[in-house]
């Protein structure tokens, strides 16, 4: 028997204030390296920040440059160490760009900031997702989406939320749009689930990986969420049609894109994923199975 509505709010409410604060905790151990260069193991490293930051002013500036590492004698900002490929579409620099009205470091401050805020929203959200998960298995997907507990010295409670914060990587946005797509699906807006996967989509990989999902929410109405899906992926990725952006993207997924590893942020998008799947295995598969047979059964009415 699962506890009434009032007491499972009540009770999950209370754990998900707990969660917020073990994370806050983790970002607490991360921010003294956010106010300098990043500097793990004895080595100066460049933030994944970084890259964005120069990247999203290329877009304006100089496009054809934005998966250029090297530092240009354009007017650009120059930040110490040298930048990595930027390995995303075009399109999360458009989602970016606000923040160019900012210096370097308070844009990244205000980045770590925003994802943050969306903690909370990632847990109501999965809260939602979850409504009908005996709530055990809920509690432990929203620890495990949320804290991600790997302890380490010096790292706080989760090493990938700590490198997440310290580099200012992208991995929780990412996480919260293909989340609210996922909800917008299950509550039946099409539209806008196929919105919030679009401007989900700027890492390919984790695309591909979240599709199955993304179709099994929007099921009852997929084909206007992969229109508005295609539609918002095409319409922010509009850069890649100025010439050598498009070349610039291929040549970084041929070459440092494709040999990429799952570094420790990327584990917040694969647990979720991972997570969500096998809790709507049985359902899943039983969509499958229903999508078949009614495909071979109007197969076999057509001949």
């Amino acid at each position: 028997m699962f506890p009434p509505l009032k007491s499972k709010k009540a009770l999950f409410s209370v754990a998900i204030i707990i969660i917020i604060a073990l994370n806050l905790y983790t970002l607490s151990v991360a921010y003294p390296t956010m106010n300098h260069t990043l500097n793990l193991g004895g080595a100066d490293l460049p933030r994944d920040f970084s890259v964005y930051y120069v990247a999203a002013w290329r877009m304006f500036h100089d496009p054809s440059q934005i998966f250029n590492t090297q530092i240009l004698n354009n007017g650009e900002p120059v930040i110490y160490p040298p930048i990595t490929p930027y390995k995303y579409t075009p399109s999360f620099l458009v989602l970016i760009s606000p923040l160019l009205t900012l210096n370097y470091y308070q844009a990244f401050w205000v980045f770590d900031a925003i994802q943050f805020i969306m903690l909370p929203l990632m847990a109501f959200l999965l809260f939602k997702l979850l409504g009908n998960k005996h709530p055990v298995v809920a509690l432990l997907v929203l620890v495990a989406v949320l804290v991600l507990p790997y302890p380490m010295a010096g790292r706080g409670l989760s090493v990938s939320y700590f490198m997440s914060w310290a580099e200012g990587q992208a991995k929780i946005l990412l996480s919260f749009l293909l989340l609210l797509s996922f909800y917008f699906g299950y509550k039946g807006k099409a539209v806008l689930s196929g919105i919030a996967f679009g401007l989900g989509a700027f890492d390919p990989r984790f695309a591909l990986l979240a599709l199955p999902l993304f179709l099994f929410y929007s099921r009852s109405k997929f084909k206007p969420a992969i229109v508005a899906m295609i539609a918002t992926f095409a319409t922010f990725n509009a850069m890649a049609l100025y010439p050598g952006v498009a070349q610039g993207f291929i040549g970084m997924l041929l070459t440092a894109g494709g040999t990429t590893p799952f570094y420790t942020p990327s584990w917040i998008p694969l647990v979720m994923i991972v997570c969500l799947v096998a809790v709507n295995a049985k359902s899943i598969v039983n969509e499958i199975r229903q999508r078949v047979y009614y495909a071979q059964r109007n197969g076999h009415s057509e001949r």
